[in-house]
């Protein structure tokens, strides 16, 4: 049976999904503080916070665990800088309390869902695996602390495990039956497409002068189905190679905000009212990935690189999604 931590999520929800597809037995973990119930339809649902260790023991006490993906975190980086107690404990607690029940169980294999912000700010783009990692803030810190915690349980060979840096996930499952859903929404697609539905009122801008072509910030925009390929592929290499790893999952192009703003219009025919205003402190001007590692031992490929595609995919979702 697979694991999912944080499997109600979006982008856990989305695996959980795909796995049911692949007729494999599921287990999703979750607190549903962020996740949603009705997007794990189907799976075996324990409702659990990975800060008790009792918790999560019950967990592989009850089932045959063999693989865990590990999902569940805080992940919003305002919030991480004004309560780091609460990003420290959950992120980084969770995730021992996860491991020690993974080796009690002789449990070996963990795809972990880390972060670009383990990065900070980049010195050189594309960024790739082996670039300084020095995050600017506490969830950056966070997922950082965790991949040093998996890296030494592989050193003395207790776990396998793969982390896997995402830039920006966006889009939804093809038939618009679940997607991103985060109350607050800090995600710029979602925000756009809320502005779009009329659930916002405008968009706020943070800063156009930028070094970009535009003078507004430039992201990398990944659609969570190709995401959760990666996942699986990542979960298959490990097994079959027995060896840890870390990777970036990116498109490997970048768009500002104002490129993404105009997409949308593209896409639902609507115009968005957007109000440019200060830059946020620490937002790099440019974050984009070198996915080529994972494409080359991954033998991963993003098949979803066109912005408006991924836009579509997510519009469809919301016009549904009350």
């Amino acid at each position: 049976m697979i694991l999912v931590t944080g499997g109600a999520g979006y982008i856990g929800s989305h695996l959980v999904k795909v796995l049911q597809e692949q007729n494999k037995e599921v287990v999703v973990f979750d607190n549903f503080e962020k996740g949603h119930q009705w997007a794990v339809k189907g799976a075996h649902i324990v409702n659990g916070d990975l800060r008790n260790q009792e918790d999560i023991d019950q967990v592989f006490e009850r089932y045959n665990i063999e693989e865990v993906y590990h999902f569940a975190a805080y992940s919003l980086v305002g919030e991480s800088m004004q309560e780091p107690t609460k990003y420290f404990k959950n992120n980084v607690c969770g995730t021992l309390n996860l491991i020690n029940s993974m080796l009690n169980n002789q449990v070996k294999y963990i795809v972990f869902s880390s972060t670009a912000a383990v990065y900070g700010d980049p010195k050189t783009i594309p960024i790739t695996e082996d670039q300084p990692k020095e995050p600017t803030n506490v969830y950056g810190q966070t997922k950082l602390m965790i991949e040093e915690t998996l890296e030494w349980f592989s050193r003395l060979n207790k776990i396998r495990y793969v982390a896997l840096r995402y830039f920006n996930a966006a889009g939804a499952y093809y038939d618009g039956s679940i997607g991103e859903a985060h109350d607050p929404e800090t995600h710029l697609i979602p925000i756009i497409l809320e502005t779009a539905l009329g659930k916002r009122e405008k968009l706020f801008v943070y800063g156009n002068d930028y070094p970009t072509k535009d003078g507004t910030p430039v992201r990398d925009y990944i659609h969570v189905m190709d995401l959760i390929d990666a996942h699986i592929k990542a979960m298959q290499w490990m097994k079959e190679n027995d060896k840890s790893n870390v990777f970036n999952l990116g498109n490997g192009s970048g768009f500002t905000v104002l490129e993404v703003i105009k997409a949308v219009e593209r896409v639902t025919s609507k115009k968005i009212n957007y109000e440019i205003t200060f830059r946020r402190p620490g937002d790099p001007a440019v974050l984009v990935a070198s996915s080529e590692k994972a494409k080359k031992t991954l033998n991963w490929l993003p098949k979803y690189q066109d912005l408006e595609k991924i836009i579509s995919d997510a519009w469809n979702w919301h016009i549904s999604y009350k």
